[in-house]
């Protein structure tokens, strides 16, 4: 957290100071946090504070020891480099490590206890330690590597799409290359066998889409040079980068409209250590929420100003907000989760049209689905509303929240084709500011 931010604040309560006290100790030390990026369908999470599985929440920071259980939904888990853990329905995985060594490596140990998961490792640090195990095998990630992991009661199937790993247990190590399946025979001393195919099962095409569009968004029209890649696709996708004078290089989601407050729809979650944080219930609320602050520039709304990496906040950061401004504050007491604005609904099926309309931010947009936001948000301050029609569930591997491309928009009668290929955000990452509202 910025001490050059947090001293901004205009607003203390009590109890708040207390809680931020502790966010520094925690910002230091070697506690990870990574990000619950996508939530479809019923999923939970216990947090392991002995209360057993609770409902789970997008943007929710997930940290050692939690784990996450998927009953009719789907879930997907980013960590700092990029890298994904994607969770298909009643499925249970166990988060046992995510800590910082002394070196700066990153550790992370997944364990996958039921069901199938999709492991997509970028490799990005080189000190770092992946490690995913299921029943007595570990696998042991050394180089960037994309793979399915199915686990059954008898048995458990292990499938490469790229890259390759090696898998250690009762029966030794094996290697298993690009476009090779090793089945383990869990009843006899995991004896393996290896397939010279990946027979496809049917969330591959979810896994897929989820993989193009973080790819797609990753890279553009970030005007930083974040240490972090968790949640710069959706910063990409769901809003643009503007300079504006006094201010410098500054955030806003598309949509934001005349009085909409980022801190409007969200809930406020209690960990234990660190007491409560804000959960920002945006598709695109993570980095915003979690490092740099929030300011309210005179004749634009409420933007983002990135900065503040060596350590995250648990609740935003605010620099001169308006006057009578509630400053966001957590609840005085308790461990319950309190919801604020909208309820933070988990995501099912997209529908087969999207009513957009300034002041909602992206809520309501499943990512990937909508081609060229930016002009689709510029159809929105133009005529008020816009209704965007979205790809077929078919054609988003059987009804997923990702990837498509959008048919056609209307607004206030008129009628606009968007294509069917993903939008294209500026080329750079500075551009001129938003026009005055």
């Amino acid at each position: 957290m910025s001490r050059q931010s947090l001293g901004t604040w205009t607003v203390l309560v009590v109890g708040l100071a207390a809680a931020l006290s502790v966010t520094p100790a925690f910002a230091d030390s070697q506690v990870r946090i990574v990000r619950l990026s996508d939530v479809e369908g019923t999923v939970q999470v216990d947090k392991n504070t002995g209360q057993g599985f609770e409902k789970a929440f997008l943007n929710m920071p997930i940290v050692q020891g939690m784990k996450l259980a998927t009953k009719d939904g789907r879930a997907e888990v980013e960590f700092e480099d990029g890298s994904t853990v994607r969770i298909t329905p009643k499925s249970t995985v166990e988060f046992s490590e995510l800590t910082l060594r002394d070196s700066g490596g990153r550790v992370s140990t997944v364990v996958l206890k039921t069901g199938m998961a999709y492991v997509n490792y970028t490799a990005k640090g080189k000190a770092d330690e992946f490690t995913v195990l299921f029943a007595n095998e570990k696998i042991q990630a050394s180089q960037a590597v994309h793979f399915r992991l199915d686990l059954a009661t008898d048995n458990a199937e292990l499938a490469v799409f790229n890259g390759e790993l090696k898998a250690e247990g009762p029966s030794g190590e094996v290697e298993v290359g690009k476009n090779r399946t090793a089945t383990f025979n869990l009843t006899d001393n995991d004896k393996y066998v290896i397939a010279k195919n990946v027979e496809e099962a049917t969330l591959d095409a979810w896994d897929k889409q989820q993989n193009k569009y973080q790819q797609e968004y990753a890279t553009r029209a970030s005007n930083s040079n974040y240490p972090y890649g968790y949640g710069v696709s959706d910063l990409n996708y769901y809003g643009s980068y503007y300079n504006v004078p006094g201010y410098g290089s500054m955030w806003q989601p598309y949509f934001a409209g005349v009085g909409w407050s980022p801190f409007a729809d969200g809930a406020w979650m209690f960990y234990p250590g660190f007491g409560y944080t804000w959960v920002s219930a945006y598709p695109w609320g993570w980095m915003p929420y979690r490092y740099g602050s929030w300011a309210m520039v005179p004749g634009y709304g409420w933007m983002w100003a990135p900065g503040g990496f060596g350590g995250w906040s648990t609740m935003p950061v605010l620099t001169n907000p308006p006057n009578r401004f509630p400053t966001p504050a957590p609840p005085l007491r308790g461990t319950a989760t309190v919801v604020v604005g909208h309820p933070v609904l988990t995501a099912g099926a997209p529908p087969s049209r999207v009513l957009v309309q300034n002041g909602t931010a992206g809520l309501g947009i499943p990512r990937g689905t909508v081609s060229n936001l930016g002009r689709v948000s510029h159809q929105v301050q133009q005529n008020g509303f816009a209704t965007v029609r979205a790809a077929p569930p078919s054609r988003m591997g059987g009804g997923n929240m990702g990837g498509g491309s959008m048919g056609s928009m209307s607004s206030s009668g008129s009628h606009m084709s968007t294509g069917g290929h993903m939008s294209t955000p500026p080329s750079s990452g500075s551009h001129s500011a938003p026009s005055r509202r």
